[in-house]
């Protein structure tokens, strides 16, 4: 993924703006991410994103997610799709 791909897609909030965030603010924990613009306030499918990216700006590592933007966002596609059909179940 590059600095201008959406992490959290719900909200769009981007790589860049995420590590900038980051860089800035210091958040102590993942969760404090949300206060970007949102960012893992909705869906739920950034989430472990958000962890690692935290956890590699606490070591002062940026790797990558492994992931281009495509095939991260057809993996969001199969996440939501699997949530709905979930909540369909469970009624």
């Amino acid at each position: 993924m590059n600095k201008d791909d959406n992490v959290c897609v719900c909200h769009k909030v981007s790589l860049g703006k995420l590590q900038s965030f980051l860089k800035r603010e210091n958040p102590t924990v993942a969760s404090q991410l949300s206060e970007c613009v949102e960012a893992g306030t909705s869906c739920g499918w950034c989430i472990p994103f958000l962890k690692k990216l935290h956890e590699q700006h606490t070591q002062g590592t940026y790797s990558e997610f492994g992931l281009d933007s495509d095939s991260y966002l057809t993996q969001r596609k199969e996440y939501i799709k699997q949530k709905k059909l979930k909540k369909q179940k469970d009624g």
